[in-house]
């Protein structure tokens, strides 16, 4: 006799979840995912054709792992004009500059990508200090790499926990998985919010995480690496 009732309160989750989702679209309509080799084979025309404007994937983690689909799903998505940004999985306690090897070895951005991407969410037996230095190393190294400030990535506990404050000159990504918005204790802003981890997307089998842009499109343009412009020495003077 239970069971109708478990089904029942399912199918009644699953439609308010669906719902939320819906909420939050219509909030934020600049939409995008962020994928690594666990979603299996991609149809990026079919990601690009549901109207998603930027994907994020999964590059690198720690000093010598590299995402077994990063190549691929980093070729498709640019084939099909998505804004890409390619991330680092972080590990506290292995080398900084080992890491951001790891990163440079394999991620080539190209103007109109977005800035590369630190995902940070473990300390490890690090402590508060050290880890806000291990982080911020990262972080100033990729930026002289790559001449673009890179993009946090963390959840908002642990955000506010553990680097509120410590690195608001750079554009910041919070997980919540939630209706409501993600609030930092030190009252500052983030450009992208992860708000699932269960969303659909055609194209993708099985669950997909879902993000939104808290701007317009010209500010995500704007954010990505800018198309170089012509030299000094080539303009005609007026």
């Amino acid at each position: 006799m239970r069971r109708p009732i478990t089904i029942l309160c399912i199918l009644v989750t699953a439609l308010v979840v669906s719902c939320q989702r819906e909420e939050i679209g219509e909030r934020y309509p600049i939409q995008g995912i962020d994928v690594s080799r666990y979603q299996g084979v991609i149809d990026w025309d079919s990601v690009a054709g549901a109207g998603h404007h930027f994907a994020f994937i999964k590059a690198s983690e720690g000093w010598s792992h590299r995402d077994l689909a990063f190549r691929a799903n980093w070729m498709e998505a640019g084939r099909v004009g998505l804004r890409r940004g390619a991330y680092h999985f972080f590990l506290p306690h292995t080398s900084i500059e080992r890491q951001l090897s790891n990163y440079i070895d394999l991620v080539k951005l190209q103007a109109g990508d977005l800035p590369p991407v630190l995902d940070v969410e473990s300390r490890g037996n690090l402590t508060g200090p050290e880890l806000v230095r291990h982080v911020r190393e990262w972080l100033e190294l990729a930026e002289a790499h790559y001449g673009v400030k890179p993009i946090l990535y963390t959840g908002l506990n642990f955000y506010n926990r553990h680097l509120a404050g410590q690195f608001d000159d750079y554009p910041l990504w919070l997980a919540r998985y939630d209706e409501r918005e993600p609030v930092t204790v030190c009252g500052r802003g983030y450009q992208f919010w992860q708000y699932t981890d269960g969303a659909r997307s055609p194209g993708i089998v099985g669950r997909v995480d879902q993000n939104v842009f808290l701007g317009t499109l010209a500010q995500l343009d704007a954010l990505c690496i800018p198309v170089p412009g012509p030299r000094e020495d080539t303009l005609v003077a007026k």
